[in-house]
């Protein structure tokens, strides 16, 4: 069974603006590699950094969601989690992770979720890390 990953806001966002490790992250849902889960409130803070950090239009958001949920699944979240009082806005990465059940959690986040390490068995790794332990369907 392919691991089911949370990929943090920060990782979308790079991946859509600027490719690199957050994108080759998201390709290995993309590749079904990987279960990639998210929810709606990381959706709509993507919206909300796409067009506040990158001037993205509606159309642009649109078109991008659109490609998201071709390989990523929306689930509903419930429960409510304060572990991060620094940044509240993390503890919607934990809560998505919590109803998912996933593996990991991947994320750029230095400050507040990467050292964590895991919560509750969900590990919490870097882009790099993440690339080093699942493979690409690819061969290199």
């Amino acid at each position: 069974m392919a691991p089911v990953v949370v990929f943090d806001t920060n990782v979308i966002f790079s991946a859509v603006g600027w490719m690199g490790r957050p994108y080759t992250c998201l390709e290995r849902a993309r590749q079904g590699v990987v279960n990639g889960v998210t929810s709606q409130v990381l959706l709509d803070e993507l919206v909300e950094k796409l067009v506040e950090k990158l001037a993205f239009s509606e159309a642009q958001c649109i078109d991008t969601l659109a490609d998201l949920l071709g390989y990523l699944q929306v689930i509903p979240t419930t429960e409510q989690i304060t572990v991060i009082t620094a940044d509240d806005d993390d503890n919607r990465v934990l809560e998505c992770a919590r109803a998912a059940n996933a593996d990991f959690i991947v994320t750029g986040d230095r400050r507040h979720l990467l050292p964590l390490g895991s919560y509750q068995g969900i590990a919490i790794i870097s882009p790099a890390d993440f690339l080093n332990c699942i493979p690409s369907l690819e061969p290199n």
